[in-house]
């Protein structure tokens, strides 16, 4: 076999990033629903022969799908799959399409390339396809298990026609499920030209040293920053929509050597409504990796080599590995929730180098109708809140837990949609105080201007994001109808098809974050500029920070001094974790 140098694997690992980043940007100009095309809910994936993921963001599905076909993969072949179920959870609900590719260099196999995304409708009771009802997945939409959309570059037909005939929009999903396999086409090509570049043997010797590398960089982590003595953590989702809840999720955490065991035992039962969340066993190890990477080493490539040290345990018939058919349809809760657990468990032993909880979702504004022209409309906007504090820093303020996503663009909303965005702002105090502050939550006003319906989905209303290291925990999440005669009518943080009217107005609160560090260590010229900002309240300066400021937000130096010597008197021994009002707020639910 060929020896090939590091400058070799070096540029190999850069193409393939690149290719990834192409794989993105074919989705996003050839997509129509805005969801992909304006949020870039999507996640791509190029893999070896073997299926093992090289690049990408939510480790390989690729092997559970390949064996579903005895007839094995041919040059031409495009795998279709949207059913959780029948693939492991690499898909975690039926909204998100999974596009599967076979790559082949002179008729050899030479790996994979994957796209999924969030298409807006697949039918099911009400738009959107997320009923906060369900207490099964066949109320929810049609499913596809793995199919083969393409049979050796033939279009099944019949695909096509169910897929148009279970949704409320059917051009977008077609125009969205062509983006996808157009994006998987484009690393296709890319992934040929490196073989034909490079050579076959160069370019598996590369994949393998690439997963080589992350795997003895891992191990360094693993043995360094892991405990040997078990250590756990859990959190609270609020309900499920259906009035049952909260629901915990508890994560015990060890090594042995330089291998590392996570384990879900002690997570309550699967939910009987739809916040289920079938935790992909790769899934879940690439955020394990993930998050030890982005906090003790960032320069490592994100890959499977290292899937082998980690090791995973989920009970069947939990919250985490629900039995078919569970609905999985707001699963977001969990999914989201997963790394405030992560985040906690890690801490236990070293909370100065962990970052606190964040607002801990995923929440969606939903609102479909007619306009007054007739025409249907079904609008479904990911929210943002704010990310933790960190020992490096502050959180950031109205921000998506996955950093590749961004809003949807007022004028984009308004131009296609029959609403007015009023304001979108962060909330001024969201975030919890701390020498590291906690990201501000959103807040968004909308006008409605044409009858409809509105479903909502979101958490944290009732138990809080915490607060690490002595920081303070952040805000809940909130939800308002204000209806056009001036009533207003507080919404839960779940509920479907609630009747708005044209010039009603819906206030979208999402939750904080939590703060890292004692919040009379921050530089009292910081909690000015935070005022400043409007993100912090002259009140919150002062109580949280002991900071007073002026009239013209000078800070009063000598009477801070004494205002916060004061404070350290009465804190005492800081708390590796605050939890707001966790505990009483479990006990009266």
């Amino acid at each position: 076999m060929a020896r090939i140098d590091s400058i070799t694997v070096d540029i190999i690992e850069n193409a393939l990033k690149n290719i990834k980043e192409e794989m993105d940007v074919t989705l996003f100009r050839s997509a129509m629903s805005p969801v992909i095309r304006e949020q870039h809910d999507c996640f791509p994936m190029i893999t070896d022969a073997e299926g093992k993921m090289v690049v990408g963001n939510f480790g390989s599905h690729i092997p559970e799908v390949i064996k579903q076909f005895p007839e094995g993969m041919h040059d031409g072949d495009v795998i279709f799959v949207s059913d959780p179920y029948s693939c492991g959870g690499s898909v975690s609900h039926v909204n998100d399409w999974m596009i599967i590719l076979p790559i082949f260099h002179k008729e050899k196999l030479v790996g994979y390339s994957s796209m999924f995304g969030h298409v807006i409708d697949v039918g099911g009771p009400v738009p959107s396809s997320m009923p906060v009802t369900a207490t099964s997945i066949f109320g929810e939409g049609i499913r596809f298990p793995p199919v083969k959309l393409y049979d050796k570059g033939v279009l099944n037909e019949a695909i096509i026609k169910i897929i148009k005939a279970n949704t409320r929009t059917p051009l977008e999903n077609y125009s969205d499920l062509m983006a996808l396999v157009a994006s998987c086409r484009t690393a296709e090509k890319r992934v040929k030209e490196l073989c034909e570049r490079f050579g076959t043997d160069f370019y598996f010797e590369a994949l393998d040293a690439l997963l080589n590398r992350t795997e003895k960089m891992m191990r360094h982590l693993i043995t360094n920053f892991l405990p040997t003595e078990p250590v756990s953590f859990e959190d609270y989702i609020d309900d499920d929509g259906l009035g049952n809840g909260p629901f915990k999720m508890k994560l015990t955490m060890w090594r042995e050597g330089e291998h590392a065991y996570f384990d879900w035992t002690g997570t309550d039962k699967q939910s009987p409504g739809p916040i289920n969340y079938y935790l992909s066993e790769p899934m879940f190890k690439m955020f394990i990796g993930s998050f030890l990477i982005s906090v003790f080493d960032p320069a490592i490539n994100f890959n499977d080599g290292f899937y082998d040290l980690l090791h995973i345990e989920t009970p069947e018939g939990t919250l985490m590995r629900p039995k078919s058919p569970a609905a999985l349809g707001c699963r977001t809760h969990a999914l989201s929730r997963l790394f405030d657990v992560l985040s906690g468990v890690l801490a236990i032993n070293s909370p100065e180098s962990s970052p606190a909880a964040g607002y801990g979702t995923s929440p969606y504004f939903i609102f479909s109708g007619q306009d007054e022209e007739g025409r249907s409309f079904n609008l479904m906007e990911v929210m943002y809140g704010g990310l933790p504090g960190r020992p490096i820093g502050d959180g950031l303020d109205g921000h998506s837990w996955w950093p590749a996503f961004v809003n949807i663009p007022t004028e984009y909303l308004e131009t296609y949609y029959p609403l007015m965005v009023n304001y979108y702002k962060t909330g001024t105090d969201s975030g919890g105080a701390g020498k590291h502050r906690g990201g501000n939550c959103n807040e968004k006003l909308y006008t409605i201007l044409a009858s409809g319906q509105v479903s909502i989905h979101d958490d944290r209303e009732k138990i809080q994001p915490w607060g690490i290291n002595g920081g303070e925990a952040g805000s809940s999440s909130s939800k308002l109808l204000i209806k056009k005669d001036g009533t207003q009518i507080r919404l839960s943080s779940k509920v479907d098809n609630v009747d708005v009217e044209k010039g009603d107005q819906i206030l979208f609160i999402t939750g904080g974050s939590g703060g890292w560090g004692n919040p009379i260590e921050r530089n009292p010229n910081l909690v000015k500029l935070d005022v400043a900002r409007g993100l912090v309240s002259k009140e919150k300066a002062l109580n949280s920070y002991g900071v007073l400021l002026g009239e013209d937000l000078e800070v009063e130096i000598e009477e801070t001094e004494s205002i916060r010597a004061k404070m350290r008197e009465k804190v005492g021994e800081l708390q590796s974790f605050n939890f707001g009002d966790r505990d009483q707020t479990l006990v009266k639910l």
